[in-house]
């Protein structure tokens, strides 16, 4: 009787406090902003992504050697503010983070809701670090000089400086407010060892008036900002799961964020000679199942509805509807889709051919069971997934397109296996 009354207890409690499983999170970015010159402190705006299913709990780590002060957390989905409190590592490990570093403190974030089964939670995490070693002066130059861990960061300099040198392969933009900010996404498999150097003395910052007329160029205003979008920042990311070769068919997921206010659909115009099936959409920050149509150009029209892009009266497109967005909310879509697409995914003799541009910064590639890669034009990472479905990772830190072209092979068993 005891032990079916302890069976019936642990059937009973959620998973993640029966035993602790390791905290996942993904969508990592990091803005740094360089304070006061001399003073060693730095404002760091974290946004990431819990996806352990049913934590109620992130835990972020406070680096070492680093002192944090005014820190405040969001829910990103909601825009208000969440519960946060400093535990030791020990606790960390306790409540939801089994393998945090005992000897270092962590921010504990009380998540607005426990993270949704094929769902996510999304946090900001608002601090001040005081680091004399990373952030100095030498002279009357400034040097932040730190390892970079997380993969897409950026840097803004205090107003006035001018970029003396960076040492990772970077974007320069400017803030709003005329600020240089370097921005970067890290591609390699280490921590970047960012060095920057700064100087005061850049001019002072005057817009630019969309009206006003000079020499004749292409380069116009509007073209510009298209091209000086902050890379790191974008937040679009594809999986491709590609079914048997035979069938030029393959399902894909693609996240996004919207954040605009007022904004309502979301709009997947199919490529031509491209045929959809199956679609189908979540919030991924509630889990919630959300109303997908198919439509061709000619109902989209007739319905007042538009895709932002010139659409064939029998084009089709993918419809997403969501409750509207709210001044300063946010909503993380999930849109699967199945595709038939001969012109792209095709057998060729014993191989197969897989040609695709990916305009994301964040693209994968699982390739069918029982194949493995043996040509592919674009460099990237590979891996294996649980069931031995091979992973090709690319990850494109230029604002600009890239074509992939894979092309892969069936695997015979070894000997002896």
């Amino acid at each position: 009787m005891r032990l079916i009354a302890l069976l019936l207890i642990l059937s009973a409690t959620p998973a993640w406090a029966q035993a602790p499983v390791r905290q996942t999170q993904e969508d990592d970015y990091t803005r740094y902003e360089l304070l006061a010159p001399g003073t060693g402190q730095f404002r760091i705006l974290y946004e990431v992504t819990a996806t352990t299913a049913g934590a109620p709990y992130f835990f972020n780590v406070i680096r070492k050697g680093s002192v944090a002060t005014d820190e405040r957390v969001i829910d990103a989905a909601t825009g208000q503010p969440l519960k946060w409190e400093v535990v030791s590592g020990a606790q960390a490990r306790a409540e939801g983070h089994p393998t945090a570093d005992v000897d270092a403190e962590w921010i504990k974030v009380y998540l607005a809701r426990r993270v949704p089964t094929d769902g996510e939670g999304r946090v900001i995490i608002d601090k001040t670090y005081k680091d004399d070693k990373s952030y100095y002066r030498e002279g009357d130059t400034i040097v932040f000089d730190r390892s970079l861990g997380i993969r897409r960061n950026s840097i803004v300099l205090p107003a006035g400086y001018h970029l003396v040198s960076c040492n990772v392969p970077s974007q320069v933009l400017s803030t709003p407010d005329g600020r240089v900010m370097v921005s970067f996404m890290n591609t390699g498999a280490a921590a970047a060892p960012l060095v920057i150097k700064a100087r005061p003395g850049l001019a002072p910052f005057v817009p630019a008036l969309p009206t006003a007329r000079g020499p004749e160029t292409t380069t116009t205003l509007p073209s510009q900002a298209s091209r000086l979008q902050e890379r790191s920042r974008q937040d679009r990311e594809i999986v491709y799961f590609l079914n048997d070769p035979a069938t030029s068919s393959f399902s894909l997921y693609h996240d996004y964020t919207e954040s605009r206010p007022g904004v309502a659909h979301y709009f997947n115009v199919v490529r031509p000679g491209s045929r959809v099936s199956n679609p189908s959409a979540r919030n991924l920050d509630t889990g919630e199942t959300l109303k997908v149509e198919t439509l061709t150009g000619a109902a989209l029209k007739a319905r007042n509805l538009d895709a932002g892009e010139p659409v064939a009266a029998n084009g089709d497109v993918v419809v997403i509807s969501f409750p509207g967005i709210r001044e300063g909310q946010s909503t993380r879509l999930r849109i699967a889709e199945t595709y038939t697409d001969s012109g792209r995914y095709q057998v060729q003799g014993d191989e197969f051919l897989w040609d695709r541009a990916f305009g994301r910064p964040r693209n994968t590639v699982v390739l069918p069971a029982g194949w493995t890669v043996v040509a592919s034009s674009i460099p990237g990472t590979i891996s294996t997934d649980g069931d031995g479905r091979q992973r090709l990772y690319f990850e494109n830190n230029r604002p600009d397109e890239i074509q992939v072209l894979v092309r892969a092979r069936r695997v015979t068993a070894s000997p002896g296996r």
